[in-house]
């Protein structure tokens, strides 16, 4: 049966090499579980139905992914945009979780528009390489700056805008003891140190009496409180078209990105240089994304963790499903999600920001065209607390930068479109 689903010795695998990916995978990203409930309840969300709808969302992701397009590579709602969602949509910007919800849905919908009507490789083609570049570095910062402001590592101040806190009190320590245990674990090649991490300042947070105990294991909680709680209607407002686009432009680039990276690594990129099934990964993806919008989570995305996975010999969609099947276990495990405090999972929100910052070192910084744009989206992003401004700022300084320098016609018409587009909504929204 195996064989015949995923073609194992078509791509030189086993089953047990294929199990032993997909736990290898599960390992370096099952964090989500812990890190994406604590943040949505930030919105008013119940944490315990986000925790299911996390679970489910990735299962779906990654059950599709594996069955349906047969790649090695897991999904579960993206870092980044769950913070986005969180703190700019909801909390600065005002809408209600529901409205945000229907943005994530609409996102999904038109993702797998473009992925059917192959409109995303012009897209992605007309984009520059610095702008994608600096909006993934820029995301990275900004889940950085909410690590520390989450840890009480810095605070808000009249004089300087923020400063730092008490970095000897409790909170700031564990955070900064779980950065630092992971950086220690990541470099001794162990499988899982983001959420071994987690779970070891979570129980220093015990033996402390800083948390409170609440059990392991138990069956799931409710679904029913983010249940088809998604605002569709009241996400077609014109002031969340930029959400949406914030939604729809940050999946599309992580999740090409990610199935190159991961494919690059696990060789399975045919000789031109192309993914195959490349339709099929991109539905997957958008499918799960509007699941995940159903079931009461931020997008649905790509994972590069996977090529944890890949890189442990995972070739075929098995992996995938081994995945899926772990996420689906993991939803007897709520008390321990719910026992997570901030400062354990503050340390993971940074090492991830660390993570997409390094794509920085593809910037040509000797070319002001591309420098300014890129440190443009590296500033504004986090200290506007908003991706989706940071996005727009980076576009239209990319088009000014070029117009202003007499390079016209080096801008393309869908960057000068966006640019001006940004303009009209910052000028009259």
């Amino acid at each position: 049966m195996f064989e015949k689903l995923f073609k194992l010795s078509q791509h030189n695998t086993s089953v047990r090499q294929e199990i032993i990916a997909g736990f290898t995978t599960f390992l370096t990203m099952a964090y989500i579980i812990f890190v994406n409930p604590s943040m949505l309840a930030m919105t008013g969300m119940d944490a315990g139905a986000v925790f299911v709808a996390t679970c489910l969302a990735a299962a779906i992701g990654c059950l599709i992914m594996g069955l349906y397009a047969n790649y090695p590579i897991a999904l579960a709602p993206g870092m980044g945009l769950n913070a986005f969602f969180t703190f700019t949509v909801v909390m600065e910007l005002g809408y209600t979780w529901n409205v945000a919800l229907g943005g994530v849905f609409i996102s999904g919908v038109v993702f797998t528009l473009l992925s059917v009507f192959k409109v995303r490789e012009w897209i992605i083609n007309s984009i520059p390489h610095a702008l994608r570049f600096g909006i993934a570095a820029g995301i990275g910062m900004f889940l950085a700056l909410i690590a520390l402001k989450s840890s009480g590592f810095i605070v808000g101040s009249q004089a300087t805008l923020v400063t730092m806190g008490d970095i000897t009190a409790f909170e700031p320590l564990m955070a900064a003891l779980g950065l630092f245990l992971i950086v220690g674990l990541v470099s001794l090649n162990i499988n899982g140190a983001v959420m071994i991490s987690i779970l070891i300042v979570t129980v220093l947070g015990l033996i402390f009496g800083d948390v409170a105990y609440s059990g392991i294991v138990s069956m799931p909680p409710s679904l029913a409180p983010t249940f088809a709680q998604l605002d569709i209607a009241g996400a077609f407002e014109v002031g969340m078209l930029s959400v949406i686009f914030a939604f729809l432009f940050v999946d599309l680039f992580d999740t090409s990105g990610t199935l190159i990276a991961v494919a690059q690594r696990g060789k399975l990129l045919d000789s031109d240089g192309n993914l195959p099934r490349l339709k099929k990964a991109l539905l997957a993806d958008s499918t799960a994304t509007i699941a995940g919008s159903m079931l009461g989570t931020s997008t649905t995305t790509s994972y590069v963790e996977s090529t944890a996975g890949v890189s442990a010999g995972g070739r075929t969609g098995l992996t995938a499903v081994t995945v899926a099947v772990l996420f689906l276990a993991a939803l007897f495990f709520s008390p321990l999600a719910g026992m997570i405090p901030a400062y354990a999972t503050a340390g993971a929100l940074f090492f991830v920001g660390v993570l997409m910052v390094a794509g920085l070192v593809n910037v040509k910084w000797d070319d002001l065209m591309d420098a300014v744009p890129v440190v443009v989206i590296l500033v504004t992003m986090p200290l506007t607390f908003s991706i989706a401004d940071g996005i727009a700022l980076g576009f239209i300084s990319y088009a000014a930068v070029r117009i202003f320098s007499g390079r016209f016609s080096e801008i393309s018409p869908s960057v000068l479109f966006l640019a001006a587009l940004f303009t009209a909504k910052f000028a009259f929204m």
